[in-house]
């Protein structure tokens, strides 16, 4: 039986409220448990990777022990604009960790800290540490985004509620579709609503942490008719330039890292 992702984040945010009142990375929660410093489970420093938009951020890092963990971050060192939670479809205690922080503003300097619970009983708190996010790339669309208002009207698998289809119209970056191990295979049809003059198309891929569930390119069928493409995908947008009119359009994996596919976002530009 598939373990709930949503449900197994729980003991995880639980972790986090009990660690963000430690003043120190390594100190003792209310109950008296040590709270050990994180590096010395880092495989590697912390890496974060801002999003083009200037309002998101990915960290990623590599323990030598299975943890479920998080992140604390915000724009003072009191850390009090969000979490974000360790992104894994099995929840629970693993060692590649990904999660995305949301919400955030362009060219801003923000402060965070990783920390959680080990396989191993212990919990850990890192360091402070802080990045920058990028300034606004408002030149990088060539209209608004109108998969935003977008109904998806049938979808090749899904891999659970956690993961549906309408996650990758939501907006959201820190929700996804993932296709249940439909690989290069994977689909999705979205209904615009009405007829639009298309410029631009992406396709925020999700991924795994080995690497799996990459797009990397994608082709559109519109309106069951002409299809167009391949266009560039990937973890990152990649705007693709286009120019067709329709309403449905079928978005088609072409060539991906198999696994269980599928987006954080897809864009869809309609001309001013």
């Amino acid at each position: 039986m598939r373990s709930h992702p949503l449900r197994s984040l729980l003991p995880v945010i639980s972790v986090v409220a009990v660690l963000a009142g430690c003043a120190d990375p390594a100190a003792t929660t209310a109950d008296g448990q040590q709270v050990l410093a994180a590096e010395q489970v880092f495989v590697e420093t912390p890496v974060v990777l801002p999003d083009a938009s200037g309002t998101s951020a990915t960290l990623q890092v590599t323990t030598d022990i299975d943890m479920a963990c998080a992140v604390v971050f915000g724009r003072d060192e009191s850390l009090g604009d969000g979490i974000a939670t360790d992104a894994d479809m099995g929840g629970g205690a693993h060692t590649d960790h990904r999660a995305v922080m949301q919400g955030l503003e362009p060219d801003t300097e923000y402060f965070y800290r990783v920390q959680g619970s080990g396989a191993d009983g212990n919990l850990y708190r890192s360091r402070l540490m802080s990045f920058r996010t990028s300034p606004a790339d408002v030149a990088a669309t060539p209209g608004d985004n109108v998969a935003l208002d977008a109904e998806v009207v049938d979808v090749s698998s899904e891999f659970s509620e956690s993961f549906a289809a309408v996650r990758a119209v939501d907006g959201n970056l820190g929700t996804e579709w993932s296709s249940d191990m439909d690989g290069d295979d994977a689909w999705i049809t979205i209904d615009l609503g009405r007829e639009v003059q298309v410029r631009g198309v992406a396709m925020r891929s999700r991924s795994m942490s080995d690497g799996s569930s990459v797009v990397e390119t994608f082709t559109i069928t519109v309106d069951d008719g002409q299809t167009y493409g391949p266009f560039d995908a990937g973890t990152t947008a990649v705007v693709n330039d286009t120019d067709f009119t329709g309403q449905v359009l079928r978005i088609d994996a072409v060539q991906t890292t198999g696994g269980n596919t599928g987006a954080a976002e897809i864009e869809v530009y309609a001309a001013p």
